[in-house]
């Protein structure tokens, strides 16, 4: 099974890039994002790629009103 087999929305962590498609934010934006708080519970770095937990991501914008 490749990746391309699981659906996004099935995905456990998202690539910055899946991320900006999926949650409708600019690559540039998350990327500044996960870069101010590389602790956050939604950020994994691996290595040098980011990865951001989907689920928790999306308790987090929940609760935002802009970003």
């Amino acid at each position: 099974m490749s990746n391309a087999d699981v659906p996004i929305w099935e995905k456990y962590t998202l690539t910055i890039e899946e991320a900006s498609k999926y949650f409708r934010i600019g690559e540039n934006k998350l990327r500044k994002l996960a870069e101010e708080s590389p602790t956050a519970s939604w950020v994994i770095l691996n290595g040098n790629r980011i990865q951001i937990k989907r689920k928790q991501f999306e308790k987090v914008i929940d609760t935002l009103d802009a970003i």
